[in-house]
């Protein structure tokens, strides 16, 4: 299992009227975590597009346990639970100043060839980065 954390403090171009996160914003976490957990890795986004390779989501999904609030300091945890193949699986936790779990979120994205716009499979250099966090009968 490879698990990361990044942070990112709660602007108010993301509240509503009540000083709320908008429920929308949250897919914007995922996005910072999983950008940021790859990067912790050595690899960045860039390079795979510059590569040939786009990684579009396939599936998002959002449980809203409790609102983050304006000017709070947010802990994404980003954790990746197998190795990928042709989908990367995202699980994302959002945690208050408190370290209070308050959003729950999974992403899939899959690995498409960005000349023939076809599903492949997951760069090697993922899974070499990867690797050391499986074990080997995963």
């Amino acid at each position: 299992m490879y698990n990361f954390e990044s942070s990112y403090r709660v602007r108010y171009a993301d509240v509503d009227q009540m000083g709320f996160m908008y429920y929308g914003n949250y897919a914007k976490l995922f996005e910072i975590g999983r950008v940021e957990a790859l990067r912790n890795l050595g690899v960045r986004y860039k390079d795979l597009e510059e590569g040939g390779i786009w990684m579009p989501v396939y599936e998002n999904n959002s449980k809203y346990l409790e609102p983050a609030k304006y000017d709070e300091l947010l802990t994404i945890n980003c954790i990746l639970k197998s190795l990928p193949k042709t989908r990367i699986v995202f699980e994302t936790e959002i945690l208050n100043e408190s370290k209070k779990i308050i959003h729950k979120g999974l992403t899939t994205l899959v690995f498409i060839k960005s000349d023939t716009q076809k599903i492949t499979l997951c760069p090697q250099i993922i899974i070499d980065k990867l690797s050391p966090f499986f074990s080997l009968n995963e």
